[in-house]
Order: C-alpha cells, then structure tokens, then sequence
C-alpha cells in the first residue's frame, strides 16, 4: 500500500486554517483518498492536555518551556496518530505543524530557527510534510478575525503587534528556502477561492 501524504496548513492565528482544514478534508474525501483531520497541538489525549496548558492565559511560561511543551506534544502524535495513519496509506490533514513552532517560537519568540528546528527533528524522527499551504494574511486583519471569535484569546493570541510581525516575517523566510513544499495561499480572498487555490497546490500530489 503506496504511503499517506502529509499535507499541513500554517499562517498566522486568524488567517483561516482551521476553515480550510475542515474544507480540504471534505475535498480530498470526494477524490476518493482515506483523509483524517488532525490539528496541532493537539489530536491525541496527551498533546491536548499539552494544548490546555501552553494556551491558558492564566500560566506564566518560558519561552525554551513553552517552544518544549510545542514539541513535546509534537513527538507524541507523531508517534500515535501520524505514523501509524500514513503507513496504512492515510492523507492526513494538519492544523499547524513544524513550520509554527519556527515562525512562533524560532521567529516570535527570537529563540532562533534553528535552534527550534533542532529540537523538532528529534520530535518528529525527521517527518516532513509532502507539503504545506501557508494561508498569508496581515496581522492586523489576522487579530480582527482572532477577536472577533466568541471564546476569550489565549496566550498567545493575546500578544503584542511586534510578536505578529516577527511571525509573519519568518514564515516568508521559510516560504522563501522551500518553494516546492511551501506553497502560498492569499488569506484574505473568499473561502471558496482559498480552497480552490489549496486544490490547485495539491494537484501535483493527487
């Protein structure tokens, strides 16, 4: 049975990612592939426990904790929900991966990339997504959108403008040195028009 693909969808909070997650599974569902939804961090018990404490608002984190706890929970889906998924030939669909972890702790926290990077290959054993669509929004509509939503922000929603701007500028870069896996997604355009543009990067890989 021919491997599972790992398509993940980064961008800034607000940019839509949750939306086109839920909309692609549903697309790559009607060509007929196995899809399941996953998102970060998050998807199994333990990385939702992880997500309830780095996410409240309430805690005082480190930034070195706090870019752990990311990985920490990555590792553990990895090896619970990914690897088993993709081995049986399963398209997963990812609400963040790798990619947030550099642009938010790496990038937005000024921990550096590769110092993030470092702790995340040892995380994952070295997974990579076949490819990524990052949703690219400005940060000012990015947090309109944020707090527009019923629930309370959380801890990291509610950082300041200077915090946004340094993301947005590391996932450029990231974008930038892999064009092939990265592939850029306007934000702001209708959602039938974002997940079109979604079909379209994926349409090599179908």
């Amino acid at each position: 049975m021919p491997r599972g693909r790992l398509i993940t969808i980064e961008g800034l909070d607000g940019a839509g990612k949750t939306t086109l997650a839920t909309r692609l599974e549903r697309a790559l569902s009607e060509h007929g592939l196995a899809v399941a939804l996953l998102r970060e961090p998050g998807g199994v018990q333990v990385s939702e426990r992880i997500r309830e404490l780095v996410k409240d608002p309430s805690l005082a984190i480190g930034e070195r904790t706090e870019a752990l706890l990311y990985a920490a929970a990555r590792a553990q889906l990895v090896e619970e929900a990914l690897e088993p998924l993709l081995s049986e030939g399963t398209w997963v669909v990812l609400d963040r991966f790798v990619d947030s972890s550099l642009a938010y702790q790496g990038g937005g926290r000024d921990l550096g990339v590769e110092p993030v990077r470092a702790i995340n290959e040892f995380a994952t054993r070295g997974l990579r997504p076949d490819r990524t669509l990052l949703l690219e929004v400005e940060p000012e509509l990015g947090r309109s959108r944020s707090r527009a939503r019923e629930e309370p922000l959380d801890r990291l929603e509610a950082e300041h403008d200077e915090f946004f701007e340094r993301i947005r500028a590391t996932y450029v870069e990231l974008a930038q040195a892999e064009p092939d896996r990265i592939r850029k997604i306007d934000a702001g355009a209708p959602p039938d028009e974002v997940l079109r543009a979604a079909l379209e990067a994926l349409a090599d890989l179908l």
